[in-house]
């Protein structure tokens, strides 16, 4: 009789302990559709500064003033950069053939580029920074490199997550960023820090980059507790029924994962100390390959990541706006 009453206090308690997933209110259908506008043929891979690219800022572009996003920088939405590509770095994002042993004969090429930046005010002087990058890897062999997951997922999570926090107003500036030249080395975000006068107003980077295609049971990473453990507890409060989320991928001695702090444009943030969360998942079999194309994304798995990274964000506002 004791084991019995025991175990159904037990149960009672437990169900107690367990509250409802949040409901996260989105258009899913919308969120799946600018993903494929992005991962699109029409826009040959989204290379950096090649025309697909232009297109796409522009499809940016239109979406942040249809949310009614308002520029950070000068009075604009776009931000135009140049950068000189030299050397052994020239050759390999704008090769010549047959270039000599020494690299002499391959000169020193200016481009240009571009990151979208827009923000919903919050009702402090204290900002979050959310990035996604844009730009892909282009035509390759004759094959369009479409980029789905890498990184259609993350940008069109700008739109979504905008459009969810435009009437929910934050304690924090929530800046959007949707950056250019990622898979050359993080150029944009570089960019976009270096012209941001505002840098001390940063609390937190959160940064999306293959949110979308899970190979392996829908498992999504946050990446960053290793470097900054105090981002543990908002995260730990996200509730999902359909997502493992897991943290990791941060700690360079752990020999049993990859070290991913310096995987995508969050490093930027991390070398001038400004803390991170990255959401993204580990590399799948479609990763930098023609085949990452909106087919291959995981629908379901991309709707839920999206709704996780809205938790974070509201965690994130509730919990940093008192340091």
């Amino acid at each position: 009789m004791k084991t019995k009453l025991f175990t159904v206090f037990t149960i009672i308690i437990l169900l107690m302990g367990c509250s409802e997933p949040r409901v996260i209110d989105i258009d899913s259908d919308k969120l799946l559709s600018d993903l494929k506008i992005l991962a699109d043929d029409s826009l040959q891979g989204r290379a950096f500064s090649k025309e697909g690219n232009l297109k796409t800022q522009k499809i940016i572009i239109d979406e942040f003033n249809k949310i009614g996003l308002q520029p950070v920088i000068g009075g604009n939405l776009l931000h135009k950069f140049d950068h000189n590509f030299t050397g052994k770095v020239r050759q390999e994002v704008f090769p010549i053939e047959k270039p000599l042993e020494d690299l002499s004969n391959v000169k020193d090429t200016v481009v240009s580029g571009a990151n979208i930046v827009g923000m919903l005010k919050g009702q402090t002087n204290k900002t979050f920074v959310i990035t996604a990058h844009y730009d892909h890897l282009g035509v390759r062999k004759g094959r369009i490199y479409n980029g789905a997951d890498d990184n259609a997922s993350g940008t069109a999570a700008l739109f979504t997550i905008a459009k969810y926090f435009k009437d929910k107003p934050t304690k924090h500036n929530l800046i959007f960023a949707a950056v250019d030249g990622e898979e050359i080395g993080s150029i944009g975000a570089e960019y976009f820090l270096k012209d941001y006068l505002n840098k001390d107003k940063i609390s937190l980077n959160i940064n999306m980059d293959m949110i979308a295609h899970s190979d392996y049971d829908p498992e999504l990473f946050a990446s960053g507790l290793h470097h900054y453990p105090d981002l543990r507890d908002p995260l730990e409060e996200i509730e999902s029924e359909k997502i493992m989320l897991l943290f990791g991928h941060d700690d360079p001695d752990n020999k049993e994962q990859s070290d991913w702090t310096f995987s995508s444009d969050h490093r930027v943030f991390h070398r001038e100390k400004i803390p991170f969360i990255y959401f993204g998942v580990p590399d799948h079999r479609d990763y930098h390959r023609h085949t990452d194309t909106y087919g291959t994304i995981n629908q379901e798995f991309y709707i839920e990541a999206v709704k996780i990274v809205i938790q974070a964000i509201e965690n994130f506002d509730e919990e940093l706006a008192e340091d």
